[in-house]
């Protein structure tokens, strides 16, 4: 009669702590809400951009138009990556991909901004300036390059 119980309980225990675990990674979290949801994303993000020179103001205020962010990892290190545009409707020309690391030391971005205008039929990927925050190695840098690549309207 007492297994029941106990074991009622080891199943809810095991449940919360697995849908903890997925609440932490379910990619709930936007680039545009970061800074205001914690203090150690603003601190890290502002050590990145201090050292920057002419950056647009929703670069360094993280603010503008979001999509959920995931979490990816890089040579055993996690992070959590997500896209910001200027605005909804810039967004083929003017984006950032952003990449936090998952204990909120170190943050590293791309700048990508393609020219106004540019006719339909040409390639965006051929014509985009990127920039490079917070000095990534080469492979923060692929998995910026990756996160764009999966933009269906990226070519």
């Amino acid at each position: 009669m007492t297994r029941k119980p106990l074991h009622a309980v080891a199943l809810t225990i095991l449940m919360s702590s697995s849908a903890m675990v997925m609440a932490a990674n379910d990619g709930q979290s936007r680039v545009n809400e970061l800074l205001s949801s914690d203090p150690q994303y603003r601190q890290t993000w502002s050590s990145v951009v201090k050292k920057e020179e002419r950056l647009p103001d929703w670069v360094i205020n993280l603010s503008g138009a979001s999509d959920q962010m995931t979490a990816v990892t890089e040579k055993g290190d996690g992070y959590l990556v997500g896209p910001l545009c200027e605005t909804q409707d810039t967004c083929t020309s003017k984006r950032l991909i952003v990449a936090f690391s998952l204990d909120k030391k170190d943050a590293y971005a791309m700048l990508v901004e393609v020219p106004a205008g540019l006719p339909a039929d040409k390639s965006p990927t051929r014509h985009a300036d990127y920039r490079f925050l917070g000095k990534p190695n080469e492979g923060i840098q692929a998995l910026l390059r990756e996160q764009l690549k999966k933009d269906p309207n990226w070519y």
